[in-house]
């Protein structure tokens, strides 16, 4: 019943060679690359050695000494784990004396372990339990009435401290496993074995509580552990799953493959799929563990419509709701034309969902008004990929940081918001690659456990391009360009007029520095060890691979796609795209945000990036479609708002977006929501945007869905149903309602009929089908006949897509958010490991544990002169808005400059942003804002009051408290009169 638990573990890594070599074990003959364990070649020959201490995520360790073996011609038992396979060996896995020494090994485990396996946790999934059975052991022949840890006053009392897992230390049998794995795998060096001799024991920390050490709730460690010693809570209180489905994470753009492990129609626990590409069995706290905001009791499960956002809700029948949507959009064309309504697409919805919203919007509503929220976070990288090298995604997979010398991560965060990515980057630093950091903060990869940057360039926000800038100067006027490179792959003008550009002195780093307050020697050995390795910039004749990883500290700035322009430069004027170890590499924030954009949510392109102007796509899409298209492009996100605000956009189809919290300059943005004559929001809770609606479409989580999610390395992966939807239809279903609702039909019968359409019509999913990936595991866009099977995992390899490579001019502007007299500090703005985007998934779980509150970090100088302690109330003023929070002193931020969060709506981060933007793509300026900090009268002390205290808060805060508190009651109101 429990063997989908069980997936075959070779016990040691696979290792890759060219050299092979052929040996024998148990008589049967086998081949396996040069370095392979014994005991993984046993695997190999169809046999498991007994083991405890080894799985095939964690080097070998040999502490066990279950997995021993007899080899022809050599005295004494070697562990199979630790011992090579070599050619001609004869391997015995059996014999007398083996059982004899693995049963005496068994027991003296046993002899000091409970036995109440009939009651644990574990029973039916704990490796100590089949090694015992494994081993033919029958008695414990001593120990039971000695010294032991698990009875009377010698059993450690259980650690519940995490609220996911417990950690019965009674029944360590201390193989290291969890310790290795927060080692290898997490790389956060958390756990350690305290104690020597018969005292050791596993230990988070120094002796700490889980939640008092420095653990980051992984699961790694849970993962590992061979028996019941860590054990997730929900596992302890609903028993074994009985059944299980792969599927993929709804959280970052890393796209984790999980395991569902499933009671019936309850989730038990989400446990990393090995064999999932982008995550190779390895996961962190939101994806492993948080993700009962699915079942959560604010579950709108019920259609509601009003006439005003002032009114309260009422309860209403599928039918109606979608009725009475699709008539009031109808009636706003009607009295103010056709594009006086638009939608928003979801970067949390499927490929396929999304790809029927912008469908119906331009074919129902009948224009291009259709945008998504990669508006706000990653649209410069699709404009500037697409200027420089013809497409908009990264060109690398994950695992292709394994292969980098030099890695380069500007304004990204990846142990917070990508962290199982940030795991696989600290694993080849500690391998030996090197780091630069480009951040104003200082960020964990900066100086973390057995990891140290090279050089961290912490810049003041808003000079990114300067830098950038004084980094290609170096490149260019010391002789470290890849001439071959560009001559064979580039296009040689804009090369030159590139070149002249950068090589000026105003771009140079002593130039650059006066403006960016990062030192000239600093940038100059950044540049040099970027495109040489060494950071004199010695050229040693060896290939570098030197790889790029950014965030939405590039993108969103006024100069976000001039920045994305400026890292396309750098890298192909130092040869480093188009292989393994190198590339440009956007790190997307949200699970289909990639996706979103493949699809066609842009108000100017169609699916696959092509233009909606484009006579010949658009003849495509509209003989498929059976309408005829607007060649002009539509409305973005910030033209609908002010359009809204000018009486000529009154209509919004918003599904599974929360732009009231997400989008800058909150008051504008729920201005224009109130100038709206329907407002339509899809969701699964009444988020921030829903409090603005007059009509809630409730939506279907990830654990509802069949369909796929494209993450940032573009590897497509299937999303799978585990449960049926709790309001009875999926987001596709309640869009195809809705088409049919204004007249015009949609027939899908499946998601994977939307997916046989999109790749009908997009070159670049045309090779893109679900038996594909059901039997590849994922594929990779571009997919088509004229690439692999599975697509493309590394982009540009021998051209790139738009033949040569561009370089294109990136002059410095200065940011408009400049420091004043008034508002003399630089605020920027990020994420948290534990929240995720808006936190209305988060926030509904256990992860609140580790951040209930957006706090502001500021540095103890500007503290000190504002006379601000640690968890002080302090006000922040900017041109925009004002808001009150906690604060954080740190030296994580530099004089000058404050952060903060924005994952609680009552914080209020984003009433303080400004309408600055991106001169390209509207992207807005997130990471530079212009404010002024102070302290606030503080609580009395021993007040205890969650959120802001009410005396203390800021006018909108205010506003906001009273503005939620009734539409939290206009919801009950809806719920008592059903």
């Amino acid at each position: 019943m429990l063997d989908h638990l069980k997936q075959t573990d070779y016990g040691t890594p696979l290792r890759v060679s060219e050299k092979e070599v052929t040996l024998e074990i148990d008589g049967v003959s086998v081949s396996v690359p040069a370095g392979t364990s014994l005991m993984r070649a046993a695997v190999d020959a169809g046999v498991r050695v007994p083991k405890l201490c080894a799985t095939d995520s964690l080097e070998p360790f040999g502490s066990c000494r279950l997995c021993l073996v007899e080899v022809e011609g050599r005295k004494g038992y070697p562990a199979s784990c630790t011992t090579p396979a070599e050619a001609g060996m004869k391997v015995r896995t059996q014999s007398p004396k083996l059982q004899a020494l693995r049963k005496g090994v068994m027991e003296l485990y046993i002899s000091d372990h409970p036995l109440d396996c009939l009651t644990c946790s574990a029973n039916g999934n704990c490796e100590l339990q089949d090694m015992a059975g494994v081993t033919g052991l029958r008695e414990v022949r001593y120990g039971l009435d000695g010294a032991n840890h698990f009875r009377g006053d010698s059993k450690p009392a259980i650690d519940n401290s995490n609220p996911y897992f417990s950690y019965d230390a009674s029944k360590c049998i201390v193989c290291n496993r969890c310790v290795r794995a927060c080692e290898e795998t997490q790389g956060t060096f958390a756990l350690t074995i305290s104690g020597r001799g018969f005292e050791s024991r596993v230990s988070p920390g120094q002796n700490q509580s889980f939640m008092d050490s420095e653990c980051v709730s992984c699961g790694a460690c849970v993962e590992a552990c061979p028996t019941a010693t860590l054990q997730e809570k929900s596992i302890i209180n609903l028993g074994q799953p009985e059944h299980s489905t792969i599927t993929t994470c709804a959280y970052c753009g890393v796209g984790c493959a999980f395991k569902a492990e499933m009671k019936g129609t309850e989730v038990v626990r989400m446990v990393p799929w090995k064999d999932g590409k982008a995550n190779e069995g390895h996961a962190c706290v939101k994806g492993r563990f948080a993700w009962g905001y699915a079942t959560h009791k604010d579950r709108i499960t019920t259609p509601m419509i009003r006439k005003s956002i002032n009114d309260p809700w009422q309860e209403v029948s599928w039918d109606e709701a979608i009725g009475y949507a699709a008539s009031e959009f109808r009636r706003i064309q009607a009295e103010h034309g056709r594009d006086s309504i638009g939608g928003i697409t979801s970067s949390r919805c499927t490929n396929e969902e999304t790809y029927l919203v912008q469908k119906l919007i331009r074919a129902a509503f009948g224009n291009n008004n259709v945008d998504t929220c990669a508006r706000v976070c990653h649209s410069p990288t699709g404009y500037g990929l697409g200027q420089t090298y013809g497409t908009s995604a990264g060109t690398q997979t994950f695992k292709s940081v394994e292969k980098a010398d030099v890695i380069l991560v500007i304004g990204a965060n990846p142990t917070d918001a990508h962290p199982v990515f940030g795991s696989r980057m600290k694993k080849r630093l500690r391998e030996g690659a090197k780091l630069i950091v480009v951040d104003p903060r200082r960020i964990d990869l900066v100086q973390s456990p057995h990891i140290s940057a090279q050089h961290h360039l912490q810049l003041k926000p808003g000079t990114n391009v300067a830098v950038i800038s004084a980094l290609a100067h170096v490149v260019v006027t010391e002789g470290l360009l890849d001439e071959a490179y560009i001559a064979e792959r580039c296009d040689d003008k804009s090369f030159r007029e590139w070149r002249e550009f950068v090589a000026r002195p105003e771009n140079s780093p002593e130039a650059m520095s006066l403006v960016t307050g990062v030192p000239a020697e600093e940038l100059r050995a950044a540049a040099r060890l970027y495109a040489t390795g060494n950071s004199e910039g010695v050229k040693t004749g060896r290939q570098v691979n030197a790889a790029i990883y950014y965030g939405l500290g590039v993108t969103e700035h006024a100069q976000g796609s001039t920045m994305v322009m400026g890292i396309a430069n750098l890298a192909m004027a130092t040869g480093n795209v188009g292989r393994e170890g190198v590339g440009v590499n956007p790190l997307r924030g949200q699970n289909n945000v990639q996706g979103s954009c493949d699809m066609g949510s842009f108000p100017h392109e169609l699916p696959g990036y092509r233009h909606i102007s484009d006579s010949t796509t658009r003849t495509l899409f509209e003989s498929a479609w059976g309408v005829t298209l607007n060649p002009e492009p539509g409305l973005r996100i910030p033209n609908m708002f002010d359009a809204a605000q000018q009486g000529t956009f009154l209509g919004l189809y918003c599904e599974g977006e929360d732009i009231v919290q997400s989008d800058p300059n909150t008051q504008h943005v729920t201005d224009s929501l109130k100038a709206m004559q329907c407002v339509v929001v899809q969701d699964i809770f009444l988020n921030e945007t829903a409090k603005y609606a007059h009509v809630f479409l409730p939506g279907s989580s990830f654990l509802e869905k069949d369909g796929t999610f494209t993450n940032a390395e573009r590897r497509i992966s299937r999303v799978r149903r585990v449960m049926k939807p709790l309001a009875g239809y999926a987001d596709w279903e309640v869009t195809q309602k809705l088409a049919n609702a204004l007249g015009y039909p949609m027939n899908y019968q499946h998601p994977e009929e939307i997916m046989q359409e999109i790749a009908a019509l997009t070159p670049s999913f045309a090779g893109v089908s679900y038996e594909k990936i059901e039997r590849l595991g994922s594929v990779q866009w571009p997919c088509n006949d004229h690439t692999d099977e599975a697509g493309t995992a590394i982009m540009h390899v021998d051209k790139f897509v738009r033949g040569k490579g561009r370089f294109i001019i990136t002059q410095y502007v200065p940011t408009d958010e400049k420091v004043t007299r008034k508002f003399p500090l630089l605020l920027t703005t990020g994420r948290i490991l534990s929240q995720y985007n808006v936190g209305a998934q988060t926030r509904r779980t256990e992860n609140n544990q580790w951040h209930s509150e957006d706090r502001l970090e500021i540095h103890p100088h500007d503290a000190e002169e504002r006379g601000i302690r640690e968890d002080d109330w302090v006000g922040i003023q900017s041109r925009a808005g004002e808001t009150v929070l906690r604060a954080t002193v740190t030296e994580r931020v530099a004089p000058g400059v404050v952060y903060t969060t924005f994952h609680f709506p009552e914080s209020g981060a984003n009433v303080i942003t400004t309408d600055s933007s991106d001169w390209a793509t509207n992207c807005p300026e997130y990471k530079v804002t212009a404010v002024n900090v102070s302290l606030v009268a503080q609580p009395a002390l021993g007040a205890a009051e969650s959120g802001t205290p009410a005396a203390h808060q800021s006018p909108w805060q205010r506003d906001y408290s009273e503005f939620n508190q009734a539409q939290l009651e206009h919801l009950q109101a809806a719920g008592q009169s059903a």
